[in-house]
């Protein structure tokens, strides 16, 4: 077998260079953001500036002693923990439907579960708020969390559908020739096996809600804003660094459960395998 003629070599390796430089290029334009706001939540100047002048955590605890960053925060975090239990069992259950189901239009209900991945943001805010009007339970921190479910379920659905086709069956059939009920199979069986990927999904949902912002602009009140929607109204209304910090706390937080999530879903991956 003949070699490769040197100049196919020589562009495999330019191309390959290039899309490396590339992609290098894509990491800086996401990341370059977080090291401008890291160090300007750490100024000691009173106004945001880059590069910080001085050094200081006067706006950390400014943060941590104004009612209204705590209140909203707390909200957000209440909210993301209801969507997470919310967003886990029922997308636990829609990933069991479709995968191991068989019904007609089977695809059309994937792609209607998976829907809001698609769906650009400020129509699904748009067709939120006119339904909650009628309802009249604009800005109720449960709305909020119920909106927030279905934009988090797909990451579930995604997750745990994953593991489920990676999943050997025979394992659910041997305990139940044992005598295993179906619920002592699924607690002592499934769900050991696929708990990585379901944890993963819960993660994301967590992760989806406390960041999001486009819906929680159109359905939260006054009294009851959550983080994002309070980080907004501080960059039309303040110029201090207090959202600097803020945006720190939230980066650091997203990163470390983003880490967390994609550990589990390499467990996951393992116990498929």
């Amino acid at each position: 077998m003949s070699a490769a003629p040197p100049l196919v070599m020589s562009s495999g390796r330019a191309g390959r260079a290039l899309l490396g430089l590339l992609a290098l290029a894509v990491v800086v334009f996401l990341v370059f953001p977080v090291f401008v706001i890291i160090p300007i939540s750490f100024s000691g100047s009173s106004f945001l500036t880059f590069p910080p002048e001085s050094l200081s955590l006067q706006w950390y605890e400014k943060f941590l002693s104004r009612a209204d960053w705590l209140e909203a925060t707390w909200l957000s975090l209440w909210v993301a923990a209801l969507v997470t239990v919310l967003a886990t069992v029922l997308g636990t259950a829609a990933a069991f439907g479709v995968v191991r189901g068989r019904f007609p239009g089977q695809k059309l209900v994937v792609a209607f579960l998976l829907s809001p991945l698609i769906v650009p943001g400020i129509i699904v805010a748009i067709a939120v708020y006119f339904f909650y009007a009628r309802l009249g339970i604009v800005g109720s921190p449960v709305a909020i969390a119920v909106a927030h479910t279905a934009l988090a379920v797909p990451f579930v659905v995604v997750n745990v559908s994953a593991v489920l086709h990676g999943f050997d069956t025979r394992l659910e059939q041997a305990a139940q020739n044992l005598g295993a009920g179906t619920w002592t199979t699924f607690r002592l069986v499934t769900f050991p096996l696929i708990r990585p990927g379901v944890f993963a999904g819960g993660l994301f949902a967590f992760i989806t809600s406390f960041d999001e912002l486009i819906v929680a602009l159109f359905i939260t009140a006054p009294g009851h804003v959550t983080l994002p929607a309070r980080m907004w109204e501080s960059m039309r209304n303040e110029i201090d660094p207090t959202i600097a910090a803020v945006s720190t706390l939230e980066i650091v937080l997203s990163v470390a459960l983003f880490f967390v999530a994609g550990r589990l879903q390499a467990r996951a991956a393992e116990r498929g395998a």
